[in-house]
């Protein structure tokens, strides 16, 4: 184990933002006195982010370079059994590169926060949960062990609640909230029922020991079934998954979740909580590569994920919908190259993908600012000349969502298409079908959103509901749009540049080289994806003059030509269509009708089941048998004693005679 990397030094990453956090939100809000203010709320909690972002950067110098790895407890919290729960750190390539994606974008988030906030009277509660959610986020993708990962797993969901209903005034935002919350409960029940399979049979928390167990655990099979244990265990994982990364049909809760404030859309819903369950599959990958079953059920999931999504995100006008349903389409491209034991194709994708989508989230958020809080695409227009620099940010990151070659996406996009194509799992085909044609629906809604907000005809002007937006941040009092400050738009340039150059940089070293070692483990015998994305690549320019000549290419460049043609060309060809195909419009505007689905058949199921626990569980069982049960049994014993304690000298002698009776014809009879 190198030196390089101390205890100390690493316990300070996710603790910098945990003091901001309790700074901001004890000392900053009316809770503590509002001792300081916003400056010094937002100064603490800034330098907290930056420190970590700092300590992250360092250690993935000494991970990448040095070869630097930690493993090891920093503390023991209690021994069950021989059942270890301690709270630990698992730094390798995987970690470290989570570390610094996590810091840097939630750094981004809270130097935007400065202006897209000014005005909001939560400002210091809002900067402290960001903080406290940065926390959170760290702790889950450092721990070494899966009850430290269950807390992160936990705490992000808490605080995403806080977050999504940041305005709790809003009926919609508590709505979002509580909805963010119940799907996320279903997706955590098959989480905690996985863990629990794993420590049942394993006996540990602990990652390397659990692994180093998973030939033992690959030949049980659940007690009264024949399947395989392992294969359920890892599903029931993957369920936690479907929930924290919003994979269908657990995918619900994240397009409400754009009720909350825009900076949270980037820091939660692209880079960091919705991330979280790909972070887990990989970090779980000798399990799942045992289980060929679970990686069939991730590949279809990711597949049904990735397409249907993108199809949501043509008919949405909220600017903010449509980029949210674009990250829900993503993350299913991640999940499908889990699916292909392309995991660190997967989470090589996860790291582009924050960049690009968190500038795009930011960059919404300028231009809701910039036309005075209308976040309806249909009423903006010719924004290009009124925010040049949220302009060519955004187009930067619209290019590296679709694919471009030499953007960021482009190269772990195409990797994630020819690994899946590679794939021999029943599933492939569909999920091969699936991603490759999510290239021309994201390229389609991406420019639809990018022309009509940046290009053609004028339209705030027309908005029926000017000045009435649902989004808070900074107020304007101009009549024309206009650019927003500098604490908004440095983060989007910062951002951009990732988004621009950091695929380029990287895929030789996080791909094929040693980065992800000791960290994913793949069995090449079975699985043959990356061996295949091995012999392929020989360097960044020659893929992407490639690119050029491949399917994914063109079929991008034909949904920005169909988009630019219907929206800026023929723009009442879109009406007319949505005429024809009436009844797909509509399935798509009622979102598969799963929300009805819920509400009108879940929901109901849910609390009748509920009424019959209660009923039978609660009142007849516990409260009639157990507790009142219980104590009548109690009062009847009481009773029948009190009545044998009499206190009389004649009634002690009978008692004693009749006993001396009793037992003598005991014995008796025993010969």
């Amino acid at each position: 184990m190198s030196q390089t990397l101390s205890a100390s030094t690493l316990l300070l990453v996710p603790l910098a933002p945990l003091v901001g956090a309790v700074t901001a939100g004890v000392l900053g809000t009316k809770f503590g006195g509002n001792w300081i203010g916003r400056r010094m709320s937002h100064s603490v909690a800034i330098f907290g982010v930056l420190l970590a972002f700092v300590l992250s950067a360092l250690t993935l110098k000494s991970v990448a370079f040095d070869g630097a790895r930690f493993q090891e407890t920093v503390y023991t919290w209690m021994m069950l059994g021989g059942l270890k729960m301690e709270v630990g750190f698992l730094v390798d390539g995987l970690t470290a590169m989570m570390m610094c994606v996590v810091t840097f974008v939630s750094l981004m988030v809270h130097i935007y926060t400065i202006g897209y906030m000014e005005e909001d009277e939560g400002y210091n509660r809002f900067f402290a949960y960001i903080s406290l959610f940065t926390f959170s986020m760290l702790m889950l993708v450092m721990s070494n062990n899966m009850l430290q990962l269950f807390f992160g797993w936990e705490a992000v969901g808490l605080v995403s609640y806080l977050l999504i209903g940041f305005w709790f005034n809003k009926p919609s935002a508590i709505f979002a909230n509580m909805k963010a919350f119940l799907v996320n409960r279903v997706g955590d029940f098959g989480f905690i029922l996985g863990i629990g399979l794993l420590v049942a049979n394993a006996g540990t928390l602990n990652y390397g020991e659990l692994f180093a167990k998973s030939s033992e655990l690959a030949k049980l099979t659940l007690p009264g079934t024949n399947w395989m244990l392992l294969s359920v265990a890892c599903i029931c994982l993957f369920i936690g998954a479907m929930g924290k990364s919003a994979q269908f049909p657990l995918h619900v809760w994240l397009p409400d979740s754009m009720e909350g404030p825009t900076p949270i859309s980037a820091l939660i819903h692209a880079a960091t909580m919705v991330t979280a369950g790909i972070f887990m599959v990989a970090r779980m990958s000798p399990l799942f590569e045992l289980s060929d079953t679970a990686l069939n059920f991730v590949l279809i999931i990711g597949g049904i994920t990735a397409l249907f999504m993108g199809f949501l995100g043509i008919i949405q006008n909220d600017i903010k919908r449509i980029v949210a349903y674009s990250t829900l389409s993503q993350l299913g491209y991640m999940t499908v190259a889990l699916g292909a034991s392309a995991y660190s194709v997967a989470v090589f994708h996860l790291m582009t993908h924050a960049f690009f989508k968190a500038l795009l989230f930011l960059a919404a958020g300028s231009v809701i600012m910039g036309v005075h809080h209308n976040q309806d695409i249909r009423w903006m227009g010719g924004l290009r000349k009124y925010m040049p620099i949220t302009w060519i940010t955004s187009l930067l990151g619209s290019l590296a969502l679709i694919g471009t070659p030499l953007f960021a996406g482009f190269y772990s996009k195409d990797e994630i298409i020819t690994a899946v194509q590679a794939s021999q799992l029943p599933g492939a085909g569909f999920a091969y079908f699936a991603v490759l044609a999510g290239v021309f629906v994201t390229a389609f809604y991406s420019f639809r959103l990018y022309f009509l907000v940046f290009h053609g005809k004028e339209r705030f002007d027309q908005n029926p509901d000017a000045h009435h937006g649902h989004d808070h941040g900074h107020h304007g009092a101009h009549s024309k749009p206009h650019e927003s400050p500098w604490v908004v738009t440095v983060p989007l340039i910062l951002l951009a540049i990732p988004s621009v150059f950091i695929g380029f940089l990287t895929i030789g070293p996080m791909l094929f080289g040693d980065f992800f070692k000791d960290a994913i483990f793949v069995n090449h015998e079975l699985h043959n994806a990356m061996e295949m994305l091995r012999e392929e690549f020989h360097d960044p320019v020659q893929m992407a003059l490639h690119g050029l000549t491949a399917a994914p290419f063109w079929l991008a460049l034909s949904g920005v030509a169909l988009s630019y043609y219907m929206y800026m060309v023929n723009p009442a060809l879109p009406a007319a269509i949505k005429r024809r195909v009436e009844p797909v419009y509509t399935l798509l505007e009622n979102k598969y009708y799963l929300d009805w689905f819920n509400e009108n058949v879940i929901s109901p199921a849910a609390r009748s089941l509920g009424t019959v626990f209660w009923k039978t569980g609660d009142q007849i069982v516990i409260d009639g048998a157990v507790v009142n049960g219980s104590w009548r049994i109690v009062g009847w014993i009481s009773g029948v004693v009190r009545k044998v304690q009499s206190g009389y000298l004649y009634d002690y002698a009978l008692t004693m005679v009749l006993g001396v009776f009793v037992l003598m014809t005991y014995f008796v009879w025993l010969k």
